[in-house]
């Protein structure tokens, strides 16, 4: 295929993942775990990640700190064949980071700190070279507030680029506001389940996603965990169920969805063939230890999907 192009904008985080957690230990006992591994993660940085390897060539603007965990980040990023020449450091504040107990099931509570994803702003971005590439991704759009994000996702499209949006933080009406002047100018606004009852207070979750889509993007594609997703534009409204698979840690599960669905849409797939993509990619990090474990290309994902779907009829 030819490589397509893609600008990736937004929260940059360092995950430690700690596997094998049943119980935080008492007092200042110890622990034997199976595994702690780090790996690049965030709705800018995993699905940055995840997008390079299943083969678009990506560009990753946004903010670490000045500081060692910054130099693990970008070095990350980097050999995954992403790149970073548009983020930028913060020598006052530190890298995001989180730490993530992984217990046998797959679910991951989380200690976060926010760090340099906050002092990220639109003045720390090269709109010209943002715009040379062919989509524009936004993760996290309430750390630039509203007008500003509107104001990104506005010269993206004027200049010819595809828009898709992410948000972070937990649903809630007052985040939904703050962000809202951003929605007319995206194509695909990905938010999971939890965020979209939050945000509109909508008795169940088609009823939200329709409330969003009235708030300006083109299409709704909400992430429902082991359900799959639901998609929701002006021609179509469906489900794609997540593949079964055994799950070792659902961290950036959201993020390769995002990947995979962006891909398939950049690449002229329809919203069931990119839906299905997504959850595929999906899938397959669901698989390991964080966004970047294992081994994987489009070629294997879409493989994957494939041979799923044979054993599913």
């Amino acid at each position: 295929m030819n490589q397509v192009q893609i600008a990736v904008v937004g929260v940059h985080v360092l995950d430690t993942h700690v596997v094998g957690i049943t119980s935080i230990p008492e007092g200042s006992q110890g622990q034997l775990v199976e595994t702690i591994r780090l790996s690049p993660a965030g709705t800018a940085g995993g699905t940055a990640v995840v997008l390079s390897r299943l083969g678009a060539q990506v560009h990753s603007f946004g903010a670490v700190g000045a500081d060692a965990m910054g130099d693990a980040l970008l070095a990350m990023l980097s050999r995954e064949g992403v790149d970073v020449g548009g983020v930028v450091r913060k020598s006052a504040s530190q890298t995001s980071a989180s730490v993530i107990p992984v217990r046998p099931n797959g679910d991951r509570p989380a200690w976060h700190c926010v760090g340099a994803n906050a002092a990220f702003g639109l003045q720390d971005l090269d709109l010209d070279q943002v715009v040379t590439s062919s989509h524009l991704h936004l993760g996290g759009p309430e750390f630039l507030g509203g007008q500003a994000a509107a104001e990104l996702l506005r010269y993206a499209k004027t200049n010819g680029l595809s828009t898709s949006v992410d948000v972070l933080a937990a649903g809630d009406p007052g985040l939904l506001a703050w962000v809202a002047d951003a929605l007319p100018h995206t194509d695909y606004l990905l938010p999971n389940d939890e965020q979209v009852l939050g945000f509109t207070g909508a008795p169940d979750l088609l009823s939200g996603a329709r409330q969003l889509l009235a708030a300006g993007p083109t299409c709704v594609a909400v992430t429902q965990g082991s359900k799959g997703v639901l998609i929701v534009s002006g021609e179509e409204c469906f489900e794609m169920p997540a593949f079964a698979i055994d799950v070792v840690d659902t961290t950036g599960c959201g993020d390769a969805f995002s990947a995979g669905f962006i891909l398939g849409r950049a690449l002229g797939r329809d919203l069931r063939a990119a839906a299905r993509l997504g959850c595929a990619t999906a899938a397959h990090v669901a698989g390991g230890i964080g966004t970047d474990a294992g081994s994987y290309d489009l070629d294997a994902v879409d493989g994957f999907a494939n041979n799923q779907g044979r054993q599913a009829n």
